[in-house]
């Protein structure tokens, strides 16, 4: 693709007025090459010269020298080069050596499990290679293949789910298997953050445990795209240091990375409306149409699932207004799709007969779809990792490649066009994963106990709430202790009970009925977010096709919809309330804002719903939604003004309150710019009830916490200077959604809740003032940031100080 052609061609097009904010050209770089201190053996030297690899990489290298010295490490390398080597090679020879040793590999998904077993199958296609056996063992293996797998096969590719809920505690039907065990192999680990870190995180010390149990010590291959933290990060994981191998020698083709800032909208009376912006989406769908009709083969990135079925409606939609056949080779692609869908479009995009597919995240991870063209990102994914990784789908090796970062309204999306330093310029974000989060620990103690027996090593291994939880489930009937020993009470399998993906353990169906046929599952969706899209007389958006939601069971757990041709989707409106149950140990105000962190009590439920319609985004209605609330134990930091910065504000005309609105819809965002999470892993209010002045909360959105609070403990100075610049060099007058977001708007069902969140928003003067009197810079001045913040003062209990 001749990238600099295309985008001449963009600037042409009638819809284009200077949407380009920045165009980066990444140079082509060489490889950088290296050879084994001791040479491969002969049939993995053949098979690569087959392949016509004819020297490795630095970094296939290093990982073939650590894995021979038996040291746990870490890969972190750019897409496409060459990672799977880095771990099969050195385990290709250590098989080939004693055709009794086996390898474990996990991915985090059944379709990239798919996809690197057939890499293997090809790498063991010659005489001497053949004798080495591999199989994938998932939900989807026949039982006969099962079995097979667990008696022969020396590499068996799976995933965390399949180990925690089939593998594990059945572990003495695989002891042949766990007493050869050499090497666990984690792809893509940096996906294992958050809420399914903390789950793989005791999933795997299960994993160690049963290993010592059959007297084998396997070391861990693990592959990374680029984080700030990879072996803080992998070591917190696995519960083992390892060494980190950064050097990336793999050859790249030059890219084009563009920054797209979409235009401001007019209003009704023909002014520009500088609080609003045309959509990300809107503008991807013209440039997905445009890359497609120059036979460039497209992948464009959206934020949620409706998102994605509206980019693939509306892309579909207009190629068929021109006529071209090319509409029937454009896709959606996300979570939610049953397997065998997934995998079709996997090969259709893969074979290059899809010419345009338009995702979740969910193909973001390295399953092998092709040489792609295009990306494009509508919308700031949500942390500098993942919009490099999502970057890195276009361009493979030498060709040229295009990515475009389309950006939305708000606050990080509109700093970065501001800022294309900043983001080039920047280092990926700290990877966040917390192992001993109370209430996934005490789930998988269950499922340990009933595998083995609980004894005082194992304390060290789950951390120091191990003891404690493991009494309280005693306490419970769960567990029972004999001599220093925990016994599970029970007999069936308690992991079957636990999901690792989902922030609760129950998943809704998605039940289609049609007269004349059989009820069918179309999708499935966790049972917390169930409330918020199929939710009675929701509008479904499925492949493509809308579909009406007639019932929701909550008992039955299942979503009753109807297909039906609308005009409209539809977004629900959300009220929530906060909590706090207790610091995790006892604060005091310090200079002029209390800052804390501890547990708390979220409420949150669907009042009503918006009917947008499509392509006009006009809103055409509203309606009541009669759903119960949900309550969530999480855990939350808050930031209370003192006095004397109350009194300050009402000195310059404002409440405090009024900032510090404006200040959490500021923080929602930039916090995750020092954590590596996404601004949707969190919430947070203004609140006065909890400690009887006005606080701003800002809460993980998953049982028992994820670490993302407590990491804007430890970086509120950074969080709070970011939102500075980002309120303060916003060209609006009184806010508007790239800083602070809209003035005087009204709370909940009369809100946009894509925008508000269930808030009334505040005047931006009140919420720069009181950045301002936080940092202790009354007269305003910048500070950047890397600004320090004087006035803050942790809480006494509270892990760390505050810098």
């Amino acid at each position: 693709m001749d990238v600099a052609a295309f985008l001449d061609r963009v600037r042409r097009l009638p819809f284009y007025a200077g949407q380009l904010e920045h165009v980066e050209t990444l140079p082509a770089r060489p490889g950088s090459f290296a050879e084994p201190v001791q040479p491969l053996p002969r049939a993995l030297a053949e098979m690569l010269t087959d392949r016509g690899i004819e020297h490795l990489y630095t970094h296939q290298v290093a990982a073939i020298e650590y894995a021979r010295a038996g040291q746990d490490w870490v890969v972190v390398s750019g897409t496409a080069s060459g990672k799977t080597l880095c771990y099969n090679l050195p385990i290709l020879e250590t098989v080939l050596a004693d055709l009794e040793a086996q390898a474990l590999y996990l991915f985090p998904t059944k379709a990239l499990a798919q996809d690197q077993m057939k890499g293997l199958l090809e790498l063991t296609g010659n005489s001497e290679l053949a004798a080495i056996r591999c199989g994938v063992y998932d939900g989807d293996t026949p039982t006969a293949q099962r079995r097979r797998i667990k008696a022969e096969a020396n590499l068996v590719l799976s995933n965390p789910d399949m180990l925690h809920a089939s593998i594990l505690p059945y572990h003495p039907k695989w002891a042949r298997f766990f007493s050869s065990l050499r090497y666990i192999v984690i792809d893509e680990v940096h996906s294992y953050r958050g809420m399914l870190g903390a789950h793989v995180a005791c999933v795997l010390r299960r994993l160690l445990r049963v290993c010592e149990h059959y007297g084998s010590r396997p070391v861990f291959l693990t592959a990374s795209a680029t984080i700030a933290n990879p072996g803080e990060f992998v070591s917190r994981l696995i519960g083992r240091d390892v060494a980190v191998i950064n050097s990336d020698g793999a050859p790249r083709g030059a890219k084009y990375f563009a920054l797209w800032n979409p235009q401001p909208q007019g209003s009704p009376s023909g002014k520009i409306d500088s609080l609003s912006r045309r959509s990300a989406t809107d503008d991807a769908v013209d440039l997905m149409i445009e890359a497609i009709l120059d036979d460039a083969q497209a992948l464009t990135f959206t934020r949620t699932r409706q998102a994605t079925e509206l980019v693939h409606r509306y892309v579909r939609e207009a190629l068929e207004e021109r006529h071209s056949p090319l509409a029937k080779k454009v896709r959606a692609y996300r979570g939610g799709y049953l397997p065998n869908e997934r995998r079709a479009i996997e090969q259709q995009l893969f074979s290059g007969k899809l010419r345009g597919v338009a995702a979740t995240n969910a193909l973001e991870l390295g399953i092998d779809i092709g040489s792609l063209d295009v990306t494009l990102l509508a919308g700031y994914p949500g942390t500098i990792a993942s919009t490099w990784q999502q970057a890195g789908r276009s361009g493979r090796r030498h060709d040229e490649s295009l990515a475009v970062l389309l950006a939305g309204n708000d606050p990080v999306d509109q700093y970065l066009m501001r800022h294309p330093k900043y983001f080039f310029e920047q280092s990926p974000e700290h990877a966040v994963v917390d192992p001993e989060n109370p209430y996934v620990l005490a789930n998988h103690l269950k499922a340990a106990a009933f595998e083995l027996p609980l004894n005082a090593a194992d304390a060290e291994r789950f951390g120091p709430l191990a003891q404690p939880l493991a009494d309280a489930l005693c306490g419970t009937g769960e567990l029972s202790e004999v001599g220093g020993r925990y016994y599970f009470v029970g007999v069936s399998n308690p992991s079957a009970r636990i999901s690792l993906r989902h922030m609760s353990d129950n998943t809704f169906s998605i039940v289609l009925r049609e007269k004349g046929a059989e009820n069918e599952v179309i999708a499935n969706v966790d049972s917390i977010s169930a409330p918020e899209l199929v939710y009675p007389e929701a509008v479904y958006l499925h492949n493509g096709e809308s579909y009406f939601v007639r019932e929701l069971d909550l008992q039955g757990k299942v979503a009753y919809v109807e297909r039906h041709e609308m005009d409209y989707y539809t977004q629900a409106v959300l009220e929530s309330q906060v909590t706090i149950q207790g610091e995790r140990k006892m604060s005091q105000a310090l200079g002029q804002v209390l800052l804390a962190y501890g547990d708390v009590d979220v409420t949150w439920q669907t009042v009503a719903f918006k009917k947008i319609k499509f392509n006009t985004r006009e809103n055409i209605g509203q309606g009541p939604v009669d759903i119960p609330a949900q309550t969530l134990s999480t855990t939350a930091v808050w930031l209370a003004p003192d006095d004397s910065v109350r009194a300050a504000m009402k000195s310059a005309g404002y409440r405090a309150s009024e900032g510090l609105v404006g200040l959490r819809n500021l923080a929602v965002v930039a916090l995750p710019m020092v954590a590596m999470c996404d601004s949707r892993d969190l919430g947070g209010v203004v609140d006065s009830k909890n400690l009887g002045r006005s606080a701003m909360i800002l809460y993980d959105r998953y049982p028992g916490g994820l670490g993302y609070a407590e990491k804007g403990l430890h970086q509120m100075a950074s969080v709070l200077a970011i939102c500075h610049e980002m309120a303060r060099e916003c060209g609006c007058e009184g806010g508007c959604p790239s800083c602070v977001g809209l003035p005087n708007l009204r709370p909940a069902i009369h809100s946009d809740p894509d925008l508000t969140r269930g808030y009334p928003m505040p005047n931006k003067a009140a919420t720069v003032r009181l950045l301002e009197l936080l940092q202790d810079n009354p007269d305003g001045s910048a500070k950047g940031a890397a600004g320090e913040s004087r006035n803050l003062a942790v809480a006494p209990g509270c892990v760390g100080v505050l810098n």
